[in-house]
């Protein structure tokens, strides 16, 4: 008899008793009762810990690990150490999933032999209004055969918590402890080493935004975005996909231009805004973006820009005039 769970869920905690309690719900109600539970403390201060064993004690499925805080990447990573599961998800604690997520993502992995399934996501409010799609190469169809058709690697959104992976992706692979943007270093290098993705086009993923979370504080940590694409950069050299050099440039745009600059919009401190905005310049002389390539950068075969806000368009089209610009804003 086989005793491997379909699913292993990995969900790190910290300090998040307010809406741990709706997140574990929905992973428990799921109608995929076939999966496993593994729920990493990692070193909360809260009432975390309580909610946590209240649940252990109502459904067998349910682990938990308490370690000291190592952020979010190393409990992660000890989930992954645990895990037994055929497929892991990564949960973040402060979101919740809809009740079909897990089966009908495991349904497709199954039917078309795939590595990663991944699904919509929509911004949820504290309210649970939802308020903003992240929708997820639409034009693209359920199956991609990779080698057949690399699009979505220059414009996929690199969260974890929207897919689930073939556990063997993560022989190699671990989420770098101690950087800001551990899903953009690490996502794209699983794809790398995949050779079909599946997709669905709804948005199973409650992706939780705190009202406080647009004005927090942005920091010198946002640099690591340009650690995270040379990693990224590095790794497709080396991979089956090394040919398909414009995809690579289409996901230098998207992640070391545009999330980058949407990050910078928000730092307070002049000096250090003046620093990152310098960065940026050498990143694009390091990979040799041009302009123009900025300017035509395509998502789901959509000019990006034109599907942005006008506010947002403003922003763009005066850092292509000057970055210096920016520097004022």
């Amino acid at each position: 008899m086989n005793n491997q769970p379909k699913i292993s869920v990995i969900v790190p905690v910290y300090n998040t008793e307010k809406y741990l309690s709706k997140c574990l719900d929905s992973i428990l109600n799921q109608t995929l009762r076939d999966i496993e539970v593994i729920i990493v403390n990692d070193g909360s201060t809260d009432n975390s810990q309580q909610i946590i064993d209240d649940f252990a004690k109502r459904d067998t499925r349910i682990s938990f690990i308490m370690k000291k805080n190592g952020g979010l990447s190393d409990a992660r990573n000890v989930g992954i150490e645990a895990s037994i599961g055929m497929f892991l998800a990564f949960i973040d604690s402060d979101d919740y999933i809809d009740p079909i997520m897990f089966q009908t993502m495991f349904d497709l992995a199954e039917k078309h032999q795939s590595e990663i399934v991944m699904c919509d996501l929509v911004k949820v409010d504290e309210n649970g209004n939802e308020f903003r799609d992240l929708r997820q190469s639409p034009q693209l169809p359920d199956k991609i055969i990779l080698k057949e058709n690399f699009t979505i690697f220059g414009e996929m959104s690199c969260f974890a918590c929207n897919k689930i992976f073939k556990k063997s992706l993560f022989n190699q692979h671990k989420f770098k402890k101690g950087i800001h943007f551990e899903d953009i270093e690490l996502i794209p290098k699983l794809v790398l080493d995949s050779t079909i993705i599946s997709k669905i086009n709804q948005p199973f993923y409650k992706y939780f935004e705190r009202q406080d979370s647009i004005t927090k504080t942005h920091t010198v940590k946002g640099l690591d975005m340009f650690f995270a694409v040379d990693a990224v950069s590095d790794y497709f050299k080396l991979s089956n996909y090394n040919t398909f050099a414009v995809e690579l440039e289409r996901f230098q745009i998207l992640q070391g231009y545009y999330s980058y600059l949407a990050y910078v919009a928000y730092v307070k401190d002049k000096v250090l805004k003046d620093e990152m905005i310098s960065e940026l310049k050498n990143f694009l002389k390091k990979y040799n973006i041009s302009k123009k390539s900025l300017k035509n950068y395509k998502r789901f075969k959509e000019n990006y820009l034109n599907s942005l806000s006008p506010k947002k368009k403003i922003f763009y089209y005066m850092s292509f005039i000057n970055l210096n610009l920016l520097k004022k804003i």
